[in-house]
């Protein structure tokens, strides 16, 4: 990859606090956020990775019209690690037309129109209240964003489900490189409704226990929401952590399944190594897309062990048993917990995973584990409809 950009700011807020502190805490502990299902009286035996204090958020009264759970939980987000503070010196430095903004998300503001349907009147019209423009659509999201910041530059919402933000790193990438952008605000945000928490079990893929990635006896994935934010600019001598490949595919194989060898998880890693200019025994520890569904995880591994065939010993975790699965959260999310870990020298643990499949022939890593050596970490998201992306986030030469 030419001119590699550097990840200046990052943030995360999931079900394990406000911010990066509770996340390095919980990487270094192997602490989860999961808790039993309570969201909206769902009557669902599952777990969840719900965000504490999403509902105690205001939003400017200038952008009250975009009021929903997701831009409450967008603003939470953006608040943390003095992120927004960041965003707007970056704004100043480059334009305000010169920053772009590109976020993933895949259900947006859904829980709004959740509650209008429960309120319509007897002719079936919706209330006056409810906006879809500002709240449900999925570009909302992203135009919340740039109103809240007064950005003019190019500016979109990705939602091609559990990718969607994993795929904003690359968007954002080749905009900067094709000089239509100087820098980029990338993230996701993705908040807990009920279409998710019973869609998902309609499909008999949620747990009725905290999920258990990789593990021998996994039941089913933990549904989570989160935020996340990076602020990407061009790598100097001080860049600490650099994105330094991508890739990107569509396998198309079914509607909701993986396909059974991994073809396209496996092109989207072959992509991203080769764009990074590294080998697979490079790599240092992958982050696995891991959502603790027999299928998902069998054939992710099926593709993680083909590709990595020569190095087999790569220390590999899930950390969706720590705040659930974020759907188009997951990539911006996890990319984070990928930053974390070179900043720290740190592999995650797998949390949940009590006894490892012998049948997923990966490394898994059970345990917090330092890593002060750690240098590149390939982190995977893969979403319905084979939609697979992958990142390599590296140590730059200012670590």
């Amino acid at each position: 990859m030419s001119m590699p950009l550097a990840l200046t700011a990052y943030t995360a807020t999931t079900a394990l606090g406000v911010g990066c502190a509770p996340l390095l805490e919980a990487l270094r502990t192997g602490r989860s956020g999961l808790k039993p299902c309570d969201f909206e009286s769902a009557a669902l035996a599952t777990w969840i990775g719900e965000v504490p204090g999403v509902d105690d958020v205001r939003l400017p009264e200038a952008l009250a019209a975009y009021d929903c759970r997701n831009h409450r939980l967008a603003l939470l987000g953006l608040r943390a690690d003095g992120f927004e503070a960041a965003a707007r010196e970056a704004i100043a430095r480059h334009g305000a037309d010169r920053v772009a903004l590109v976020l993933g998300t895949s259900t947006s503001g859904i829980l709004s129109a959740e509650a209008a349907y429960r309120e319509r009147d007897p002719e079936g019209a919706l209330p006056a209240w409810f906006d879809y423009r500002a709240t449900h659509n999925t570009g909302a999201l992203t135009s919340f964003v740039r109103d809240l910041l007064g950005l003019r530059g190019p500016a979109f919402t990705i939602s091609t489900a559990c990718s969607s933000s994993a795929k904003a790193f690359a968007a954002a990438d080749r905009l900067v490189r094709a000089g239509l952008a100087d820098a980029a605000i990338v993230g996701g945000v993705d908040s807990l409704c009920l279409t998710t928490l019973y869609g998902f079990s309609s499909l008999e893929l949620t747990s009725p226990e905290p999920c258990r990635p990789c593990d021998a006896n996994r039941r089913g994935l933990s549904i989570g929401e989160a935020a996340a934010f990076a602020l990407l600019e061009r790598a100097d001598d001080a860049s600490r952590i650099v994105l330094s490949g991508w890739g990107e595919s569509s396998d198309a194989h079914h509607m909701s399944a993986p396909h059974p060898e991994g073809r396209g998880a496996r092109a989207a890693m072959r992509q991203a190594l080769a764009q990074a200019g590294l080998t697979p025994s490079d790599i240092g520890y992958l982050n696995l897309h891991g959502t603790a569904t027999p299928a998902n995880d069998l054939s992710e591994g099926t593709a993680v062990a083909a590709e990595f065939a020569a190095h087999p010993g790569l220390p590999c975790s899930s950390t969706k048993g720590m705040m659930g699965h974020t759907l188009g959260a997951a990539g911006a999310v996890e990319a984070v917990v990928g930053a974390l870990a070179l900043e720290h020298g740190l592999l995650p643990a797998s949390v949940g995973t009590q006894t490892a499949d012998p049948a997923i022939p990966v490394q898994v890593v059970l345990a917090p584990q330092r890593a002060p050596e750690l240098r590149h970490v390939l982190s995977n998201s893969f979403g319905f409809g084979g939609s697979n992306a992958s990142l390599i986030l590296s140590r730059g030469e200012g670590a």
